[in-house]
């Protein structure tokens, strides 16, 4: 029964932080039980476009290390975040928020090849912390129980965390910085004089994930009206 409940309390998350979330423990557990190995989804330009190993350009993203305190850390914040974000801002709008994880893999990818980056899930989960919190700038966070600031404080803090527990803060600044780009982009750009919107979702996409929108000038046809009760 226990199971039961936990699948229809995860079959309530949204679709994306569903499906992304998903991918990133069942890569982990493959490799945990020796079904893959990290050497088969990390990031190589050579095997991708000599070797046709195109899988690398997604796998890359999924992976973030064995089975330990990291794994369960970034995990947390991959869930939590991603969730804010597709109940929050992009209620409604799953077509635009794919995109964005297309637009920042993109960018992280072409960006990773000059810091010559293997694993990027890291840098996704920074990009998505960051969008939140620099659309939240009135949420105070409560860090573990051991700080509280304002939202726009948390990638920064994350950063500290990351270096405190001895790992490179190259893939959290690769994050921060993507982040920011689409965040100047999507919501800062298009606000200013003479600006416009650059990022814009194909139309593919919203016809693939999005809701059709009802035509307000739509008239049902008669059959289709409510009958009205008779009166007892």
């Amino acid at each position: 029964m226990a199971w039961q409940g936990l699948a229809a309390e995860f079959l309530q998350v949204p679709a994306v932080t569903r499906a992304y979330t998903a991918a990133c423990v069942l890569t982990t557990a493959a490799v945990q039980l020796e079904l893959l190995s990290p050497f088969q989804l990390y990031f190589n330009p050579h095997l991708v476009f000599r070797k046709f190993q195109v899988w690398r350009l997604v796998t890359n993203f999924l992976f973030f290390g064995p089975l330990g305190f990291s794994f369960f850390f970034n995990m947390l914040f991959v869930f939590r975040y991603c969730r804010m974000l597709e109940e929050g801002s992009f209620r409604g709008r799953t077509a635009d928020f794919v995109f964005m994880f297309l637009f920042g893999g993109v960018l992280m990818t072409l960006l990773g090849l000059l810091g010559s980056l293997f694993f990027l899930g890291q840098a996704l989960m920074a990009m998505l912390v960051y969008v939140w919190s620099r659309r939240s700038p009135g949420v105070r966070v409560n860090f573990f129980g051991l700080l509280t600031f304002q939202a726009p404080f948390l990638p920064w803090a994350l950063m500290g965390f990351s270096l405190l527990l001895g790992n490179s803060i190259l893939v959290d600044l690769l994050g921060i910085a993507v982040g920011h780009i689409y965040y100047f982009l999507e919501d800062v750009f298009p606000n200013q004089p003479g600006g416009k919107r650059l990022l814009l979702t194909p139309s593919f996409l919203k016809l693939l994930l999005d809701a059709p929108e009802e035509d307000p000038n739509y008239l049902p046809l008669p059959e289709e009206q409510p009958r009205p009760h008779p009166q007892q």
